[in-house]
This record gives C-alpha cells, sequence and structure tokens, in this order.
C-alpha cells in the first residue's frame, strides 16, 4: 500500500496528490492503471505531485481504502521494499505524535 502524502485544492479548482517521493505516484498511477502525468516542482516541499479531476479522486479514495489489508501500518510499511526506507520516519513520526497524546 503506498502513502500518499498531501491532497490539496490548488489555483486549478483541480485537486492536486501531492508527494515527497515520486515512486509513491508511481505506485497510484499503476493502481489506477492511469496515465496521468507526474509534475515536479524543484523548490517545493512536495516535489511530486498529480492533478486530478474530482471523480478521480473519488476512485483514488475508493481503491486505496479497499485496499487496506493490514492490522499494524508501520509492520505493512516495513514489509515493503519500496516503502520499507521511510519506516525509520513513520517511527519517528509515531514518537512525537504520541507525546501530542499525552
Amino acid at each position: 500500500m503506498e502513502r500518499w502524502k498531501a491532497i490539496v485544492q490548488e489555483r486549478s479548482n483541480l485537486p492536486f496528490i501531492r508527494a515527497r517521493v515520486r515512486r509513491d505516484l508511481e505506485n497510484l498511477i499503476a493502481l489506477l492503471g492511469s496515465d496521468s502525468e507526474i509534475h515536479t516542482w524543484q523548490e517545493a516541499d512536495y516535489r511530486y505531485r498529480i492533478i486530478v479531476d474530482l471523480e478521480t479522486l473519488l476512485e483514488i479514495i475508493v481503491r486505496i481504502t479497499t485496499a487496506i489489508d493490514y492490522p499494524n501500518f508501520k509492520n505493512r510499511v516495513g514489509e515493503m521494499a519500496d516503502q520499507r526506507e521511510k519506516l525509520g520516519a513513520y517511527h519517528d513520526i509515531w514518537g512525537v505524535m504520541g507525546e501530542l497524546q499525552k
């Protein structure tokens, strides 16, 4: 399961799906069987983006949620070769957010 970083609506009035790692959007495009173009903003904090219409965004949400087949997100990330490099960052985020819960 890929990790989607941010969905925003920019000036174009179309949703942008943004990612820090290009491979995440490549995986999303493959999941959809889409030919969406990955746009690159070199200076942006989320460098990679695809632009979709609302219908496609809804399809993405349905496909992602129905593809969840794991009881533990971090364990699943660790099992995936193309996601494993992010595991340390996810543990760091988990720890920081856990502190907020207290």
